[in-house]
């Protein structure tokens, strides 16, 4: 679906991308990881139709310079910085629905599953919107549609914990649809999310690994924690995640995505003096 051919990216003398050689088919969750100035949003930008470059850029057999509309509309994009767009929201999500045929209506469902009211902020301009709640917007027009290709560039980065999980869910509906491309400069934000991890370093490929794909992405973990004090700072920082606690703050319970578990246990480690016992436990999930 996505093909890279011997590409080559300068800036002046500065090859930022050194011949890069990669394919990216459907069903393919892939992890672009690399440390600030590898070429990760380079590669991006290639794609997108943004850089010329030299060798060749595809997808699905289509040159994103030379037939940009075609390539974008099958294109759900979420960047990292949010551009600095004053069209009020009500305005951006027409917009971006027309770009590529999908209906507003799905694009604001998925905007108030994610804790976003839209019609609260309708006639809001983007650029005066919080940081969570822009990423959301954009989480949204991306998500909201029927895309072939999803590029996240760090995607969850301020989400709360409790739109992380609507996304994760998201994210499941378009796994075996969609080709996705997701950006980050850690591989343990991502690493539940992907089957296959690629590595850039100074414009170079230097690792393409496939990994073992076990962890659904609306998969739940249901967690009890016992500490042996109640303490103010745990309990402010454990609220957003959703839990509650059965004792007046010794015990607590709650559910944690599965793709969201290793950052859940990130932020209880900064506790672990208080606890005394923690559990995880996979949720059975209904089928239908």
């Amino acid at each position: 679906m996505i093909r890279f051919e011997k590409v080559v990216k300068r800036f002046r003398r500065h090859a930022v991308l050194q011949g890069i050689d990669l394919e990216i088919g459907r069903g393919h969750r892939v992890a672009l990881i690399g440390s600030n100035g590898a070429g990760k949003t380079t590669l991006i930008r290639c794609l997108l139709g943004e850089y010329h470059c030299q060798g060749q850029v595809t997808l699905a057999g289509l040159n994103p310079r030379e037939h940009r509309e075609e390539v974008l509309a099958k294109i759900g994009f979420v960047p990292q910085l949010p551009p600095p767009l004053r069209m009020p929201v009500g305005q951006l999500l027409s917009f971006a629905a027309g770009v590529c045929g999908a209906d507003p209506a799905r694009m604001e469902e998925v905007a108030s599953r994610l804790g976003l009211d839209v019609a609260r902020f309708r006639r809001h301009p983007f650029v005066k919107l919080s940081g969570g709640q822009k990423q959301k917007l954009l989480i949204s027009i991306a998500l909201g549609r029927d895309a072939e290709v999803l590029i996240l560039d760090e995607p969850a980065a301020n989400l709360d914990p409790q739109a992380r999980r609507i996304f994760f869910d998201l994210l499941a509906q378009h796994k075996d649809s969609a080709a996705m491309l997701i950006s980050s400069h850690r591989l343990d934000e991502v690493a539940s999310l992907v089957n296959r991890v690629i590595e850039l370093d100074q414009g170079l490929v230097v690792l393409d690994d496939r990994v073992a794909d076990l962890v659904d992405l609306s998969s739940r973990l249901d967690c009890r924690l016992i500490l042996t004090r109640a303490d103010e700072a745990f309990a402010r920082a454990i609220g957003p995640w959703g839990f509650h606690t059965l004792d007046e703050g010794l015990t607590w319970r709650g559910q944690v995505p599965g793709p969201d578990r290793l950052r859940f246990l990130g932020m209880v480690s900064r506790y672990a003096a208080l606890i005394s016992s923690l559990a995880l436990d996979e949720v059975e999930q209904a089928h239908a």
